[in-house]
């Protein structure tokens, strides 16, 4: 008997697997938006309900498609990093940075699923929140590691913005001085706005070499963030 279950789940997991690959072939095509089951079922031979029978709507097919998104992306950030262990400190930002554009480019309409425009009707749950952290939780445990051994370099908190950055700091890494938490924040999005400006086309006849230039943004980001290649960079102001 179990052989049979186990038979059956593998079939089931295959057909869920098929379902979504058609489904990100409908997003290459038709975008997100058009994203239909009942296209999907036709072009893989089902009928609607039997496809019901494993994604019960439209909004759960796309946060499988979402989360696995999340996921790949998350994965490629924390291998790079992992194989960067030992560099200085601002070459293992850099490295996750440039591994987070390399997956970017080689997916770019999974990418535009979850960095670009929202899917009208479309509320992502919850679930989603723990693969779609996982870049930002790499890039807090190179400012992490290097607030334990050299240090961060960062100027003082202005007033005005200090509730905010303990509001920050409690939520999203309490270990850290609240001055590094607007800036590694700043840091994540500015990242994500170098990617998207290539991978939707807004350097065309602007950037030409674009590999050169985002290494370089990078390690401008990763200076922001207070990373440094030398030696002991002081205390950041609690």
């Amino acid at each position: 008997m179990s052989t049979i279950r186990g038979a059956r789940e593998r079939a089931r997991i295959e057909v869920a697997a098929a379902i979504k690959d058609e489904a990100r072939r409908h997003l290459a095509a038709e975008g997100a938006a058009k994203l239909s089951l009942r296209a999907v079922a036709r072009e893989l031979g089902m009928v609607s309900s039997a496809l019901y029978r494993y994604f019960p709507s439209r909004d759960e097919l796309l946060t499988a498609l979402i989360t696995d998104a999340y996921d790949a992306v998350g994965a490629a950030a924390e291998t790079a990093l992992a194989r960067a262990a030992g560099a200085p400190h601002p070459d293992r930002w850099i490295a996750v940075c440039v591994a987070v554009r390399g997956w970017a480019l080689a997916h770019p309409h999974e990418y535009a699923l979850i960095y670009g425009s929202p899917v009208p009707g479309y509320t992502a749950p919850r679930t989603t929140v723990g693969p779609a952290s996982r870049i930002g939780l790499a890039l807090i445990s190179v400012a992490r590691d290097a607030h334990a051994s050299t240090g961060l370099a960062l100027p003082p908190l202005p007033g005005s913005l200090r509730s905010e950055a303990l509001r920050m700091t409690a939520d999203l890494a309490p270990d850290l001085p609240p001055a590094v938490l607007p800036a590694l924040v700043a840091a994540w999005s500015q990242l994500f706005g170098l990617i998207s400006f290539e991978v939707f086309g807004q350097f065309n006849r602007v950037v030409e070499d674009r590999e050169d230039f985002f290494t370089h943004a990078a390690a401008q980001l990763a200076h922001s963030v207070g990373l440094l290649s030398g030696g002991p960079a002081g205390t950041v102001p609690a």
